[in-house]
């Protein structure tokens, strides 16, 4: 018989961020451990709207507010990739745990920061990719494991979606912005958990949007072991659509069809001299089921990728910048 003892995770959101309902109120929707009680906003009449709206019962007049409400055990945190690591550590020395949107940081230094301050208060802070938290993140990692390839020689993950929109903050250099930060960053994160190492980036090429900010952004990596990778991500490019992830190895060939979003829609082939094969997972919207795993681990399960993770994606996002002549975000 389930506890029914146990009060949901309370949670308060920082901003009033247009990605919200997907990732986190329509989740805690879903889920009886979870409930959203707050929000604050730098505009307090918008965050008033934006409570109106999704049905939030509290809005506070500013961040530091929110952060000071006893009544919330835990902070969404989905502002501009320049505000992540300050407000997400002030919220940890609050003591609220963190849910923080991805990229975690502007660079690696600011993530190092982050995972410094999860660490010393002992509480939880999650990056949110969501997407490694569906069932079929689990399923691409064993197959690579499996031995069915063979000897795996060339893991790839490519992410090109079409965002025309100037003023978007994805374009902003003040706030973090950038292909390989937005798009880039999921791209990394999936050869990661496809190879379980650490890449080095030999080689990077963009194309601009404005000094400094990468529209598109291709590089070329390399493992201790020999095998190689590779990442191709943009907001605005020829390819207009193109969400996929591929494993070479000496015997076969695994492809995926939108690792990102399975929910929605997704091709698993694995190719093979035995044949081809074609899987298909099924699973809870991703968002949902990040959010049953951040409450898990505020809970005491262990966290499944920690900041030290998250770190690590930094690094490699800061290293691509270097190889391709840009600064790092944030400097």
């Amino acid at each position: 018989m389930a506890d029914t003892t146990v009060q949901p995770l309370r949670i308060g959101i920082l901003g009033a961020a247009r990605i919200t309902p997907m990732a986190l109120l329509r989740p805690a929707r879903r889920l009886s451990e979870a409930v959203v009680v707050a929000v604050a906003a730098r505009d307090e009449a918008r965050a008033a709207a934006f409570a109106k709206k999704h049905g939030i019962p509290r809005v506070h007049s500013s961040y530091e507010a929110l952060l000071a409400d006893p009544e919330i055990d835990a902070i969404y945190n989905p502002l501009p990739n320049s505000l992540h690591a300050e407000w997400t550590i002030r919220a940890l020395r609050a003591g609220k745990h963190v849910l923080c949107e991805k990229p975690l940081a502007s660079n690696a230094d600011e993530a190092q920061s982050m995972a410094d301050a999860a660490r010393v208060t002992g509480l939880v802070m999650m990056e949110a990719f969501h997407w490694r938290h569906h069932p079929l993140a689990g399923l691409l990692r064993d197959i690579v494991v499996s031995g069915e390839l063979g000897t795996v020689r060339h893991i790839e993950a490519t992410m090109c979606i079409p965002l025309p929109l100037r003023n978007d903050i994805r374009y902003r250099w003040d706030l973090g912005g950038g292909a390989t930060m937005d798009t880039g960053c999921y791209t990394i994160s999936i050869v990661r958990h496809l190879a379980g190492a650490e890449p080095a980036v030999v080689r990077a090429e963009h194309r601009g949007f404005g000094e400094q900010i990468d529209r598109w952004m291709t590089a070329d990596m390399e493992f201790t072991d020999g095998r190689t990778g590779k990442i191709t991500c943009a907001l605005l490019s020829s390819t207009l659509l193109k969400v996929e992830a591929v494993v070479r190895g000496d015997r076969g060939t695994l492809h995926v069809t939108n690792p990102v979003a399975p929910h929605l829609f997704h091709r698993v082939t694995v190719q093979t001299e035995a044949g081809r094969r074609r899987v298909r997972v099924p699973g809870d919207a991703t968002y949902v089921c990040q959010l049953r795993d951040f409450v898990a681990a505020v809970r005491g399960e262990p966290l499944r990728w920690g900041p030290d993770d998250a770190v690590a994606n930094m690094r490699v996002v800061d290293a691509v910048y270097q190889a391709a002549g840009l600064k790092r975000r944030g400097t």
